[in-house]
């Protein structure tokens, strides 16, 4: 009999795995395809390269897993069941003694594999990845070294410098350049010049301007002072402020700094964030049990019936919506007020206990059919 087990459990995990593979893969490109639609601006307009461009979308992966495999592992434990049982498989695997929680073993193990995954992402992949995410944001946006001036385009970098180059070409060299300064607001300064190139320095990078004009209108007088110029160069030092400071979101904070958050440093609003994100790391995983209960007490207590589950898989679809509604909603009254906090663990508990008692306490359900009217009374 336990052979018997281990061959059938091997049989329908090995299902299971092949399918939440597929399906989460399927999903996870899709998600990576909407979500890469976000940087083409950083592609047109800051020049980013291929790979980091796929280094930025790479990074957001880890927080799709999270939502991706509870859903893909409930549509696959409902449609790998469903078909099993179609096929007489079930009907005849409880034939041969084997109980509703011994053909449900292949999906938990599965659902414990995918928690601890869920773990792992949650609490030390998706912080790091976050983390690293953002920087490289800041940094495309922020830092002018990574930055190509792009033609026929005006280049804002930072606060008061505009960068119009009319063409480049093949060596590097830009035509037909514009500079609008006005980071001292009381002296704008607008300078064009034929030529020009984008060199690096120890100080930083500046724009080189070969023959061309410096005009400067005096504040007040409104006098027109123009300066012609062989040579003249724009440094991008007070393009950005370096006393800026990039914003943390919590989702990159660590598990130390979450639990270490401090109410009177962060105010009450993004303490209470800082508390359920960290409670979220936590709960979320548990939902790969809980879809995965749900999709398994709807189908395996019910028995065969020729005509398919579209009932149960119904009841099913409906129950996993309802329990990812209740999830939402638990974590928004959380976020209102800390004294909801334990409904998170109530809603991620609720559909593994409930899964379990019907599991074990639920025998196949089987219609009736009516009395026979020759039925002896």
């Amino acid at each position: 009999m336990i052979a018997a087990m281990t061959t059938v459990t091997r049989y329908v995990l090995r299902q299971l795995t092949v399918g939440m593979i597929f399906v989460s893969a399927a999903l996870a490109c899709v998600l990576w395809l909407t979500q890469s639609l976000r940087f083409v601006e950083m592609i047109v307009n800051k020049g980013l390269s291929i790979g980091t461009f796929l280094l930025l979308t790479l990074l957001l992966m880890p927080s799709f897993l999270v939502v991706i495999l509870p859903i893909s592992l409930f549509a696959v434990v409902l449609f790998t069941y469903n078909k099993l049982n179609a096929d007489r498989e079930l009907v005849v695997l409880r034939a041969s003694g084997l109980s509703h929680w011994a053909l449900a073993r292949p999906a938990l193990i599965l659902a414990l594999v995918a928690t601890v995954v869920g773990w792992l992402l949650t609490l030390w992949g998706i912080p790091g990845a976050v983390r690293s995410f953002r920087e490289m944001q800041w940094s495309i946006r922020n830092d002018i070294t990574s930055v190509l001036l792009q033609e026929g385009v005006f280049n804002k970098f930072g606060e008061g410098l505009t960068i119009y180059v009319r063409e480049r070409n093949a060596s590097g060299e830009l035509l037909g350049i514009l500079v609008h300064d006005k980071r001292t607001l009381a002296r704008p300064v607008t300078v064009m010049a034929e030529r020009g190139a984008l060199v690096y320095t120890e100080n930083g990078p500046r724009v080189l301007m070969v023959n061309g004009n410096r005009q400067q209108v005096t504040m007040g007088s409104g006098r027109l002072s123009v300066l012609y110029f062989d040579s003249y160069t724009i440094d991008f030092d007070a393009a950005n402020d370096p006393k800026e400071k990039r914003f943390r979101d919590q989702r990159e904070w660590t598990n130390i700094d979450l639990a270490h958050a401090d109410e009177r440093e962060l105010g009450s609003s993004e303490y209470r964030r800082a508390i359920v994100e960290l409670h979220q790391r936590i709960t979320s995983p548990l939902y790969n049990l809980g879809f995965a209960m749900i999709a398994l007490a709807s189908l395996l207590p019910s028995g065969f019936n020729r005509r398919g589950q579209i009932r149960e898989i119904t009841i099913a679809v409906t129950a996993m919506v309802a329990a990812e509604a209740a999830a939402l909603g638990a974590a928004n009254l959380s976020t209102a007020k800390l004294i909801f906090v334990p409904t998170m663990y109530l809603m991620a508990l609720l559909p593994i206990v409930a899964g379990t008692w019907l599991l074990l306490g639920r025998k196949p359900f089987r219609r009736r059919r009516p009395p026979s009217p020759f039925a002896a009374t």
